[in-house]
């Protein structure tokens, strides 16, 4: 014996059973490794408020410009310098209309615990036999801008051969940290967010390039949510962190 009212409601049911399941996007980033203290505080008070999953992927901003040309996914990509975001542009990696400078920051000197402040220029001298470390000097960002700094003020020949050399500013943070190099040459947020080391002095402005922070979508995002979150960067609550954390966030 047919049931036409069964029939009818399992048919009425249909269209929810069969519906595809909500899902959160993902947001991928690709930042340049001083950033990765504020920039995970931020993420994650994004994510409270949003159903978006924030997933960030830190290195050196030469390293990640490369992968991104060599078309790993991210879907935003924020440099430590304007040189490697106008590279990832030349290649056609991002979204021009997208790009923005966010953030600004300095050049500090810093040793292991609690060192006496000093006058950067004498390096050679508070150095002694100890190795400096520093991100790698041709290709990553806080490296270069300190290998300019010391080229200017004369010290590079004399302190040359005792550089470490690490493959981002974090790594070479952390060996200043922990005692692996007694001075190091790092961004000036990057000794805020390290409690293990302390400032020595700060390299004048004029003695490298304007440490600038650019941010862009690439062209491979894949969630309209990428830009929003770029946008929100230069914006409360995500500016009092920049600025707690020592960076400039630039208009």
């Amino acid at each position: 014996m047919r049931l036409p009212w069964l029939t009818a409601a399992v048919i009425a049911l249909l269209p929810v059973a069969q519906a595809p399941a909500a899902h959160a996007d993902e947001i991928t980033i690709f930042a340049a490794a001083s950033l990765k203290t504020a920039l995970d505080e931020i993420a994650a008070e994004w994510m409270k408020g949003h159903d978006d999953k924030v997933v960030i992927s830190y290195a050196g901003s030469s390293k990640l410009a490369q992968q991104i040309q060599a078309g790993a996914p991210a879907d935003i990509f924020i440099s430590a310098s304007t040189d490697w975001m106008d590279e990832v542009a030349k290649s056609g990696d991002i979204d021009p209309a997208t790009r923005t400078d966010l953030l600004g920051n300095t050049l500090v000197l810093v040793g292991t615990g609690k060192p006496a402040a000093a006058d950067v220029t004498t390096l050679p001298d508070l150095l002694k036999d100890g190795k400096l470390a520093m991100a790698l000097v041709n290709s990553v960002p806080a490296g270069q801008y300190g290998k300019q700094s010391l080229e200017k003020l004369g010290l590079w020949s004399k302190v040359e051969p005792q550089v470490a050399q690490a493959d981002n500013v974090r790594a070479a943070l952390q060996l200043v940290a922990t005692g692996e190099a007694p001075l190091g040459i790092v961004y000036g947020s990057d000794a805020v967010a390290e409690p293990g080391v302390g400032v020595v002095g700060t390299f004048p402005a004029d003695s490298h390039d304007a440490i600038i922070y650019p941010g862009a979508v690439t062209k491979t995002a894949d969630t309209p949510q990428a830009a929003a979150f770029l946008q929100g960067l230069k914006q409360d609550p995500a500016k009092s962190v920049f600025e707690g954390q020592g960076f400039t966030v630039l208009p």
